[in-house]
C-alpha cells in the first residue's frame, strides 16, 4: 500500500526526534515503569515521550493496546508540580470504562508520590468527583461531559492547566462529544499548554480538532519507520451467514461512521440492504443500474453535497463517485475480485487523512481476505462482533452524554417549566409497565439526534436567503411559498 508522503503535517526528516530507551528515563520515570513491572518501553512510549519531554504538540497514532497510556502519563508526571494542589494536567476520553482504565494506570505509576489523580464521568453522582477536586488532584482524567459540567459549575479550574491530552480522539468525536469539547476550550487558558491527541484513525474530523487544541502540531504514526498518518484501517468482522444485516446494524452502532459507502455484490441486496438500513432510522439511500434516472441524479446530488449518510451501492454504480471527507467503506460482501478490495478500500484515507475499511466475511471467506491481505501487504485486523452487552453500554453512554448536554443548554425558564413533569417521570421510571415509554423516548432521541442527515453544505447559503427573504417579504408568503415547500419535501 502507498503511504502519504507528502502530508503537510508530517515531521521533517531534521525535526525527527531519537526513540528514549529506558535507561535514559529520569529516575523518576523509572521507578514509575518498575512499579508497573515495566522492564523495556513499547514502541509507542519510546517514539512519543522525546517529544513530550521536548514540549512539542503531537498526534499519534496509535491503538487501543499499544501501551499508549503509559507515553503519556509518564511525561506528565515529569512535568506536573507535586507542592501545588491544583488541576495542572487534563486527559479527556471517550467513556466510563477508558476513564477508570486510564486512572488505575495513573494511580499505579504515581503511587508512592504526592500527584493525586481525580477521574470523573458522567451517569454517577458528583461527590466522590468534588472530593477529589477538593482534595487537591493535579491530574483530571475524564468523558468532556462531566468535565464540562463542573467547569461551568466551577467546581474545576483549569487556570493552572499545563497539559492537555486527547485520548481516542476518533472515538470521542464518534460518542458526540464534540459540542462540549469546543467549550470545554474556553476554559483552556490562552498560554502555551503542551497538548498532543492520540487516535487510532485520523479522519478529517480528528485533524480538524487537532487544529483547534494543538499548535504547530505533527503527525507521529507507530505504523513503520515513516513519520506520516497510515491512511486505512482494514478491519474485518466474522458474522454468521442469517440475519447478516442485524451484523451490520450492530457495527454500525459501535463504530458510528460519519459517512460511509457500504459496498454489495448485486443489485438486488444493494436494494434489500438499503431498505433495511431506512427502517433502522439510518439516513441511507441506494445507487445501483436498477434505478430511475431522475432518483439517480437526486441520490447524486446529496452525494454531491455531503448530505448523504451511507450510501450503499455495486461497484459499477460506485464507479467515479467521490464523496468528500469519507470516514469509512464497509465492504458488506467481500469483492469477487481481489484488486476490487483495493479500489474499494481506496475510497477513503485520502487527502493525508485516514478511514476505517471494514469487511463483513462467513468463515470460510475470511481465508481469502487474509489471502488478499498477505498479497497486498496489508495489516488487517479481526475483531469480535459486538455483543448485546457492549452494544448497551456504548449507547447509554452515547445518550447519557448527548442528554447531559441538552440539560447543559437549558436556561432557568426551561429548568423550572419542566419541573412540572417530575412526579410523571419519577412515576414511570418506578413502574414496570410503563418502562416502554420511556424507553421510546430514549430511542427517538437517540435516533433524532445521532442518525439524523449530515447538514448540506448549501444549508447556510439557503437559510442566509431565507432571512433576507423574511426582511422584504408581503403579507402572508406562506400561502405562495407552500407548493416549493412540498416539493422539496418529497
Amino acid at each position: 500500500m502507498e503511504t502519504n508522503q507528502t502530508d503537510p503535517k508530517a515531521i521533517e526528516a531534521e525535526d525527527i526526534l531519537p526513540e528514549i530507551s529506558f535507561e535514559e528515563l529520569t529516575p523518576e520515570m523509572r521507578e514509575a515503569c518498575n512499579r508497573a513491572g515495566w522492564k523495556t518501553l513499547v514502541p509507542v512510549q519510546a517514539k512519543s515521550i522525546p517529544y513530550f519531554l521536548a514540549g512539542r504538540d503531537m498526534m499519534v497514532q496509535s491503538r487501543t493496546g499499544s501501551g499508549k497510556t503509559g507515553a503519556y502519563i509518564l511525561p506528565i508526571m515529569q512535568k506536573i508540580n507535586a507542592q501545588q494542589n491544583v488541576a495542572q494536567a487534563l486527559v479527556l476520553v471517550p467513556t466510563r470504562e477508558l476513564a477508570l482504565q486510564v486512572s488505575r494506570e495513573a494511580e499505579m505509576l504515581t503511587k508512592g508520590t504526592n500527584i493525586r489523580t481525580a477521574v470523573v464521568y458522567g451517569g454517577v453522582g458528583y461527590n466522590a468527583q468534588l472530593e477529589a477536586f477538593r482534595g487537591g488532584a493535579q491530574l483530571v482524567i475524564g468523558t468532556p461531559g462531566r468535565i464540562l459540567d463542573h467547569l461551568l459549575k466551577n467546581t474545576l479550574s483549569l487556570d493552572n492547566l499545563k497539559i492537555l491530552i486527547f485520548d481516542e480522539a476518533d472515538r470521542m468525536l464518534s460518542m458526540g462529544f464534540y459540542p462540549d469539547m469546543v467549550k470545554i476550550r474556553k476554559y483552556i487558558p490562552s498560554g502555551k499548554i503542551l497538548s498532543s491527541m492520540f487516535s487510532a484513525t485520523f479522519p478529517p474530523q480528528v485533524i480538524r480538532l487537532s487544529d483547534q487544541f494543538l499548535h504547530n502540531s505533527n503527525l507521529l504514526s507507530l505504523s513503520g519507520n515513516q513519520v506520516h498518518i497510515a491512511e486505512i484501517e482494514h478491519i474485518y468482522y466474522v458474522v454468521p451467514g442469517m440475519r447478516k444485516e442485524r451484523s451490520l446494524v450492530r457495527i454500525i452502532e459501535i463504530e458510528n461512521p460519519s459517512s460511509a459507502i457500504i459496498f454489495c455484490n448485486t443489485k438486488d441486496t444493494v436494494h434489500y440492504l438499503s431498505v433495511v438500513l431506512k427502517r433502522f432510522g439510518y439516513d441511507a439511500d441506494e445507487l445501483s443500474s436498477d434505478l430511475a434516472q431522475s432518483m439517480r441524479e437526486k441520490v447524486m446530488a446529496r452525494v454531491r453535497r455531503g448530505a448523504l449518510r451511507f450510501l450503499v451501492a455495486t461497484d459499477v454504480a460506485a464507479r467515479g463517485i467521490d464523496i468528500p471527507d469519507l470516514s469509512h467503506v464497509i465492504q458488506y460482501e467481500p469483492p469477487e475480485d481481489p484488486e476490487a478490495y483495493i479500489h474499494r478500500a481506496g475510497r477513503t484515507g485520502r487527502m493525508g487523512s485516514s478511514g476505517v475499511a471494514i469487511s463483513l466475511v462467513a468463515e470460510m471467506e475470511k481465508f481469502k481476505l487474509q489471502s488478499i491481505a498477505r498479497y497486498y501487504n496489508i495489516n488487517m485486523e479481526e475483531r469480535p462482533l459486538p455483543n448485546d452487552e457492549e452494544l448497551e453500554r456504548i449507547v447509554a453512554e452515547r445518550i447519557t452524554a448527548l442528554l447531559e448536554a441538552r440539560l447543559r443548554s437549558r436556561d432557568n425558564l426551561q429548568i423550572e417549566r419542566m419541573r412540572r413533569f417530575v412526579p410523571l417521570a419519577r412515576n414511570l421510571a418506578q413502574s414496570e409497565d410503563e418502562l416502554a415509554l420511556i424507553t421510546m423516548l430514549l430511542d427517538d432521541y437517540y435516533q433524532q439526534t445521532l442518525h439524523a442527515p449530515p447538514a448540506p453544505a448549501a444549508s447556510a447559503d439557503q437559510e442566509n436567503g431565507f432571512t433576507q427573504n423574511k426582511k422584504n417579504r408581503k403579507p402572508r408568503p406562506r400561502n405562495k411559498n407552500r407548493g416549493k415547500i412540498e416539493e422539496n419535501r418529497q
